[in-house]
């Protein structure tokens, strides 16, 4: 998957993806906009070109406020990222190209006031997604927004990952109906923020083409079991 001109498909005004990136932009506008006075700190993983964050805070009236680092590992992405920063003037939000994975890469930022983890669960395995959640209250401030995505196509996991937030102190605030043809959910953290434990990796990122195709050949294995030898060798 080239993660580069993947974004292209947010300039169809009509595709899910632009959809979804509307959806994802109307939430943080929402969720900055009722934020305590005072500086804002915000973390975005797997950042991508930034466009959820960085579109919304060109024309918000606290973007002063906002002091946000994006981290992408795609250079391609950064560097668009950093175009569209230079355009908006928006010196206070920092992009790292490096792996977003690492815990490590929020350190001077987090607990944050707002942590958006889009286009990751779609592209983690169930595990990882179970596991970046748990870290989660390492890099959200009590009081604080989460805002993440995962594709709703069978099997349909957003009801999981919404339990796996709330077992972790976050209260559900928000959800995208289940026809919208995408899954973006809000959570407010109500929990106490915990040490953030260095050398944590939360997930590896596999893509969800790599994943779909590995579903289809476990679940043709399944409906086509290889003959068991009935009689001893």
């Amino acid at each position: 998957m080239d993660w580069s001109t993947w974004h292209d498909q947010y300039d169809s005004a009509d595709s899910w993806m632009a959809r979804r990136l509307r959806t994802v932009q109307a939430q943080i506008h929402a969720a900055l906009s009722k934020a305590p006075a005072g500086g804002l700190k915000v973390i975005s993983i797997c950042a991508g070109e930034g466009r959820d964050l960085l579109d919304v805070l060109a024309d918000h009236p606290r973007s002063d406020d906002v002091q946000a680092r994006l981290v992408e590992l795609d250079p391609r992405n950064t560097a668009a990222a950093l175009e569209r920063i230079g355009r908006a003037g928006l010196c206070q939000v920092e992009v790292v190209t490096g792996d977003a994975a690492l815990i490590d890469q929020y350190e001077d930022v987090a607990p944050a006031d707002l942590v958006l983890v889009c286009g990751v669960f779609g592209n983690i395995t169930e595990a990882d997604i179970e596991r970046t959640i748990g870290a989660c209250s390492q890099l959200c401030k009590t009081g604080g927004t989460i805002i993440w995505t995962r594709h709703r196509a069978a099997p349909d996991r957003v009801p999981l990952i919404c339990e796996w937030f709330d077992a972790q102190g976050f209260e559900l605030q928000w959800l995208s109906p289940v026809d919208a043809g995408f899954g973006v959910g809000v959570h407010r953290f109500v929990g106490t923020p915990q040490p953030l434990r260095r050398g944590t990796r939360l997930f590896e990122f596999v893509g969800y083409d790599v994943l779909r195709q590995t579903a289809a050949a476990e679940t043709l294995g399944r409906s086509n079991p290889t003959p068991q030898n009935q009689c001893e060798p």
